[in-house]
């Protein structure tokens, strides 16, 4: 992932302490908003934009206790307000689909060990990539991300009931797609 903070290098006007209280959280919201866009160039560019916005916002982001939540909170309202702007948009530009797999690999692992585990992760991301927008936000804040479900409750508005069932069938989803193979 290249420099996040490269838009504020050089400037004289940067607020101090944003980057500090920023760095913490960046690596969390750019796997966030990669599970949500699936292509590194957007959810780079989601982040980008996440910053921007929340550079006004430094003093307020500072005085909360657990900026985390909030900025996830944030990032997904923003994920939702491109994806409507763009399914509203005229022109239709054509989706990379495929999703780059970032993981560590084993030296010990063989090639046709390293080729079936490669295959597992295929066939999951694109089990994800098939549930519907919400379905997939669900999966990747809490089983991905580890986004308590009282968490997920304030950042995405919804009692927390709710989101067990949604989480249920999601779930169900997913592992629906995936027996289907």
């Amino acid at each position: 992932m290249k420099n996040i903070f490269s838009f504020w290098q050089g400037r004289s006007d940067t607020k101090p302490g944003f980057e500090e209280l920023i760095a913490p959280h960046i690596e969390r919201l750019y796997r966030l908003a990669y599970r949500f866009t699936a292509n590194r160039h957007d959810a780079e560019d989601l982040v980008q934009e996440l910053l921007v916005k929340m550079y006004p916002r430094a003093r307020e982001l500072a005085k909360l206790e657990k900026p985390g939540p909030w900025l996830a909170k944030s990032l997904y309202h923003l994920f939702i307000d491109q994806s409507r702007r763009a399914s509203h948009s005229p022109v239709s530009l054509i989706e990379d689909t495929s999703i780059e797999i970032d993981s560590a690999t084993s030296t010990n692992a063989g090639p046709g060990e390293e080729f079936a585990r490669e295959q597992t992760f295929s066939e999951i991301e694109q089990a994800l990539l098939s549930l519907n927008i919400n379905q997939r936000t669900l999966i990747a804040m809490h089983d991905m991300e580890g986004y308590t479900l009282v968490e997920l409750a304030s950042i995405l508005d919804t009692p927390v009931g709710t989101l067990k069932s949604r989480l249920h069938r999601a779930r169900a989803s997913l592992r629906k797609q995936l027996t289907e193979k």
